[in-house]
C-alpha cells in the first residue's frame, strides 16, 4: 500500500502585479528574489492564471521519490512551504516511487501523474519523446550551478529538461577490510577465492544488465543506442576479437559456479552486509551508510576490479548515470512545481541529501564540500569514472541480458552452446 504524507499550510493569498505566457501558471519571484541557497529567481515569470488558481483554491501537488528519501524529502517539503508560507494554501502529497520505473508509472496516466519526479536519467529521452517534460525555464541558472557531465545527462539535443539531483548513479566495490587487503580488491578472481575459504561471499546483480555491463565494458564488445534513439546496436556475441562474446560467457559460468560468488539484488546485498554473509559486493553509494554502520572501522570502498577473460585481466567497467527531478509538462501547477523541483536540488538541499543518504551531488559547490571529498564512497565513483560511461541505450537491452545471466547461473540446463546463448541474448537487445 503506498504511504501519503499530507503537508497543509493555509494562508491568506497576497496579490500581486503579475505578468507572462498565457495559459501556463508562474509563481514567480519579484526581481532580483532570492532563495535562501542563494539562487537569482528573476527570470521567473508570472501569470494571472496563478493569482486566480492560488486565491481560489489549494496548489495541489504530488511529488514522487524514492521510498528511502522519505524522511529527506518531508524535512525538505516542509521547508520549501514555510519558505513560501502566505503565498498559497499548499497541498502537497508524497509518494513513494521507484526512481528507475518512474516512467513506467507516469506513462500508465500521464496528465494525472505526479507533479514533480526522481528519475534516472536513462528515462530522459522516452519523458521528452513523450511530452512529459518541457524545457526548463531558467536553464542558464541550472547549467552554471551544476556539474557539466550532469547537466549534459538532463539534456537532449542540448536543451535542459530536467533539474540535476546526484552525480553519483553509478557503480563501485565495497569491501570489509577484516577479510581482503588493498592489495586483494585489486582481483575478482582473488576477493572469490578469499571468501569461498571464509564460507563467505562476494556479490554482484547479475538479475540486472546494468551490473552485467561490467564484465562486457571493457572487453571491446560494443553496445549503444542507435541514430533512432530507440533501438540498440550490440556485439556481445562477436566470434573474432581478442575477446570473443563466448570468453566472456566462459568466465560469467566459472564465477557462477564459484562457491565465494552470489548474484543478489540490492536487498539481498544489504541484508548479506548486516548478517555477516557477503563480505564484499558491488553497488552505489545508495548503500554507503549501511554499509559503513554495519562493518565500521573495516568498511572500505574502491574502484571495480580486474578478472579474468580469454586468459587476461580485464578491468570492469561500469554505467555511469545521474538522478534527475522532473516537472510533468501536465501540471495544473506547473510554475510551482517547477519552483519545488528547483528547491529539492538546490545547493542545500543536495548538502542535506549527501549527510542523510550519502549520495554524490551534482551541484558544484555541495560537490566541492570536505565532507563530500572526504567520502570514501564518492571518492571509489570517482576513481571508477575512468572506466565508466553514460547509459544510453533501448529498452530491449534489459530483458535478454536477464534471461541470458539466469540461463548462466542456472548451470545452463538448455543445453545450449554458450554461442547460442548469446545469439539469442543479441537478437534480443537489437531488436527493432
Amino acid at each position: 500500500m503506498k504511504r501519503k504524507f499530507h503537508f497543509f499550510l493555509s494562508a491568506l493569498f497576497l496579490a500581486a502585479s503579475l505578468c507572462g505566457c498565457a495559459g501556463e501558471e508562474s509563481p514567480a519571484a519579484s526581481n532580483g528574489e532570492v532563495l535562501s541557497n542563494g539562487e537569482n529567481l528573476s527570470g521567473w515569470a508570472q501569470s494571472s492564471n496563478a493569482a486566480t488558481s492560488s486565491a481560489s483554491g489549494p496548489v495541489e501537488l504530488t511529488v514522487w521519490g524514492a521510498a528511502e528519501d522519505e524522511e529527506l524529502l518531508s524535512l525538505i517539503l516542509d521547508e520549501f512551504q514555510e519558505k513560501y508560507r502566505g503565498e498559497a494554501d499548499f497541498r502537497i502529497t508524497y509518494e513513494p516511487q521507484s526512481e528507475s520505473h518512474c516512467t513506467d508509472a507516469l506513462m500508465a496516466d500521464l496528465e494525472n501523474g505526479a507533479d514533480v519526479f526522481a528519475f534516472a536519467d536513462d528515462q530522459l529521452n522516452t519523458l521528452v519523446a513523450s511530452g512529459a517534460l518541457g524545457p526548463i525555464e531558467n536553464a542558464e541558472d541550472i547549467r552554471s550551478s551544476n556539474l557539466p557531465e550532469a547537466v549534459s545527462a538532463a539534456c537532449v539535443n542540448d536543451t535542459l529538461y530536467a533539474y540535476p539531483l546526484t552525480a553519483d548513479n553509478g557503480y563501485f566495490l565495497y569491501y570489509n577490510k577484516e577479510y581482503f587487503s588493498p592489495e586483494d580488491i585489486r582481483s575478482w578472481d582473488r576477493m572469490l577465492d578469499i571468501a569461498g575459504d571464509a564460507d563467505r561471499k562476494v556479490s554482484m546483480e547479475w538479475s540486472s544488465g546494468w551490473y552485467v555491463y561490467a564484465l562486457f565494458g571493457n572487453t571491446g564488445l560494443a553496445l549503444g543506442l542507435n541514430d533512432d534513439g530507440i533501438t540498440n546496436y550490440c556485439t556481445w556475441n562477436d566470434t573474432e576479437g581478442a575477446i570473443k562474446g563466448t570468453d566472456v560467457a566462459k568466465a560469467m559460468t566459472a564465477m557462477a559456479r564459484h562457491p565465494g560468488f552470489l548474484s543478489t539484488d540490492d536487498a539481498g546485498f544489504v541484508e548479506g552486509v548486516k548478517n555477516g554473509s557477503i563480505v564484499a559486493g558491488i553497488s552505489g553509494v545508495w548503500n554507503a551508510v549501511t554499509v559503513e554502520e554495519a562493518w565500521g572501522d573495516a568498511f572500505g570502498a574502491a574502484k571495480l576490479p580486474s578478472y579474468t577473460c580469454a586468459g587476461q585481466q580485464v578491468q570492469m567497467a561500469s554505467f555511469s548515470g545521474y538522478k534527475l527531478i522532473g516537472v510533468n509538462a501536465y501540471s495544473p501547477h506547473r510554475d510551482w512545481a517547477a519552483r519545488l523541483a528547483e528547491w529539492i536540488t538546490s545547493e542545500e538541499n543536495q548538502g542535506l541529501r549527501f549527510e542523510m543518504r550519502g549520495q554524490g551531488p551534482s551541484n558544484k559547490k555541495a560537490a566541492a564540500s570536505e565532507a563530500v571529498q572526504a567520502s570514501p564512497a564518492i571518492a571509489a565513483l570517482l576513481e571508477q569514472s575512468e572506466y565508466s560511461c553514460l547509459q544510453r541505450i533501448g529498452g530491449n537491452f534489459w530483458e535478454p541480458v536477464t534471461s541470458f545471466t539466469a540461463e548462466i547461473l542456472a548451470g545452463n540446463p538448455s543445453g545450449k552452446s554458450l554461442q547460442e546463448l548469446l545469439d539469442t541474448m543479441v537478437t534480443g537487445i537489437i531488436a527493432p
